[in-house]
Formats: C-alpha cells, structure tokens, sequence
C-alpha cells in the first residue's frame, strides 16, 4: 500500500504521540507499504512553525529532514495533475493544505492518512 501522510499524521510520528492510531502505526511498520509527505505538508509545517502555532524541537527544514530520514519517508512534489484538481473538489473544505493532499492521493492512487472527517467524506481512499 502507498501512503499519504496528512500533516497531523506526520507530526504525531515524528512525536511518537499517543494519537496516532493503533491501525496507522501498523501501517507504517509495514515493510510492504510506502510512506510519502507531501510537500504541502512541509510547506503547512513551515508556516504554522512561523506564525508560532507549531512550536517544534527544531527548525521545520530540519525537522522534516529528521522525520523523513528516521521513519524512511518518501517526499512528495506538487504537480500539476494534482494543483487543477482542486476545482473539480467540492467545497467540504476549505484548508487548501488538506485539499492539496486529498488531491494528490488521488491523482496517484495513494492512501491518505488523516484523521480528519472532513477529509474523509472526500472520495478518496483513507486510513486511520
């Protein structure tokens, strides 16, 4: 299975924090699966670091470096398939970090990790 990491997810990984779920763990110690971040991810990481919402025990540059290099996480562009497809979503919601992502799972047929319900009244694949 390819994973998608929502941020939420990410961050909780990187934390070993409690809310991640018991299912989401599994998966990621799968050795047959594949993880990636997003680089909207990084992105939402660096401006909430910024804004103060997101305090981190690092710099966000190294803190995504960490993350993907301890937990051997595949980093994900934005493409075009995946940046038009946002017109075609409908308005459930409204973060364009979290869009963005449900888009790209799509465009390349990857399971998105999230916790999020709002995410997944999308018709995307999730796990949690």
């Amino acid at each position: 299975m390819k994973l998608l990491l929502d941020t939420c997810a990410a961050i909780w990984l990187a934390a070993d924090d409690a809310r991640l779920s018991a299912t989401a763990r599994a998966a990621f110690s799968d050795a047959d699966n594949t993880v990636a971040l997003s680089a909207a991810s990084a992105w939402e990481i660096a401006v909430k670091h910024r804004l103060g919402r997101l305090p981190l025990p690092e710099p966000p540059d190294a803190f995504v470096r960490r993350l993907r290099e301890t937990h051997a996480i595949d980093s994900l562009p934005i493409d075009e398939l995946s940046a038009l497809g946002a017109s075609r979503l409908p308005d459930i919601h409204r973060d364009p970090f979290d869009r963005i992502l449900v888009c790209q799972a799509i465009a390349h047929g990857l399971v998105l990790v999230t916790d999020d319900a709002a995410i997944r009244q999308y018709p995307v694949r999730t796990l949690w």
